[in-house]
């Protein structure tokens, strides 16, 4: 699948957010972390914002929800306006049911897991989403250094993804850059999240091809 780049508005500037999605413009998509202070410690921006971002992005947004309970809000971020909408595995009740409830509602499903989280118990289910989303760094903060001892899950999933014949996308989200990218797309990821690697760039235009070139896109 082509190399999708997708930089984290969490690294932007908030208090002028369509400008700073308007930076991106030359990305895929833009990756939208949105935290609750209750999965993860930190809290950022909800559903109402969110809505209005879809409203005026110039790329599609791809949200990655690091929330309790996504049973129940992740589908209003759907009919919100995301593209896609990614749920914890850690935080789902039922992740299959959930799942088939995004995609009725327009967006396609997205499967987080966290550093620490197999990926075995996932496997026999990956046709009911459309993407999983390797954290490489544990979730709800952003500026951590890259956890290489990520990648081999990522490599199981891919193989998994290839044996089944699966148009199943995997994401890659924390630490992400230049020095980085390369180990990400050889492990078998094909969406890269990048946050301060973009933003923090003098062109951020200029990073996103970086990242895209050396991902072999």
């Amino acid at each position: 699948m082509a190399v999708t780049i997708a930089p984290s508005i969490l690294s932007a500037d908030f208090a002028n957010l369509e400008a700073e999605l308007g930076r991106i413009a030359t990305a895929d998509w833009a990756h939208v972390d949105v935290m609750d202070a209750h999965f993860v410690p930190n809290l950022t921006l909800g559903l109402p914002v969110v809505q209005r971002l879809a409203q005026v992005s110039p790329v599609p947004l791809d949200c990655h929800l690091m929330i309790a309970d996504p049973d129940r809000w992740a589908p209003s971020y759907a009919e919100a306006g995301a593209h896609s909408v990614t749920f914890h595995a850690e935080a789902a009740s039922a992740p299959v049911r959930l799942a088939r409830e995004l995609r009725e509602r327009g967006a396609r499903a997205g499967l987080a897991l966290s550093p620490a989280t197999p990926v075995e118990p996932f496997l026999d289910w990956l046709g009911e989403v459309d993407m999983v989303l390797v954290m490489t760094v544990e979730p709800g903060f952003g500026g951590q250094s890259f956890l290489d001892g990520c990648l081999p899950k990522l490599r199981r999933l891919r193989r998994a993804v290839d044996e089944h014949g699966l148009e199943v996308r995997l994401q890659v989200d924390g630490g992400v850059s230049a020095e980085t990218v390369e180990r990400c797309a050889e492990a078998g990821a094909d969406v890269f999240v990048a946050g301060s690697a973009v933003y923090g760039a003098d062109d951020p235009a200029a990073a996103i091809a970086q990242l895209r070139q050396l991902a072999g896109g």
